[in-house]
């Protein structure tokens, strides 16, 4: 309790859990490269163990990162989701150039943690890359600094309701 569980980014995903009761919080710093290789799957296996619950009782908050109408990738990224061009998936539209896709990294990041058993999410609906006045963005501005996104444990949790976690001030820009 009391103790922040804090991740950074600028235009990866963030994602905040916490575990019914008080009993646990967790953090994962979520770009493709973590999606595809799995660290949600392997957060909510690490919260759920240390915390004694079922994946079905976290909450999940995604923060905000680079939006599907500014996250332009190549075939890589495909190919790292186990889809290919010519099936690319609801998470994947045609980009702007031969080769090149939209990434929607919070409808992937959804679709992996409801695969874990994690349904109750929040989140995920701002662009660091399309709000300049809130966030920072590499991909926008190429140097930048990093937002930070915090859970903890109240030190009273233990004696409250669960609650969803949520966001607390803004980004910086």
């Amino acid at each position: 309790p009391g103790i922040a569980c804090t991740v950074l980014v600028a235009d990866c995903l963030p994602v905040l859990f916490a575990a019914p009761g008080g009993r646990g919080v967790a953090a994962a710093h979520a770009g493709w490269r973590g999606l595809a290789g799995g660290v949600l799957e392997a957060t909510v296996a690490s919260l759920t163990r240390a915390s004694g619950c079922a994946a079905g009782e976290l909450h999940a908050w995604l923060g905000a990162c680079i939006g599907p109408r500014a996250f332009e990738v190549g075939d890589d990224v495909l190919q790292g989701f186990g889809v290919s061009a010519s099936a690319p998936g609801p998470h994947f539209a045609p980009g702007l150039q031969a080769g090149k896709w939209w990434a929607d990294l919070p409808a992937l990041a959804r679709a992996r943690l409801n695969a874990a058993g994690v349904h109750r999410l929040s989140g995920g609906h701002w662009c660091t890359v399309e709000d300049r006045s809130r966030f920072f963005s590499f991909r926008r501005d190429r140097i930048t600094g990093r937002m930070a996104a915090s859970v903890w444990i109240h030190p009273d949790a233990r004696h409250q309701a669960p609650s969803s976690p949520s966001p607390r001030g803004r980004g910086l820009g």
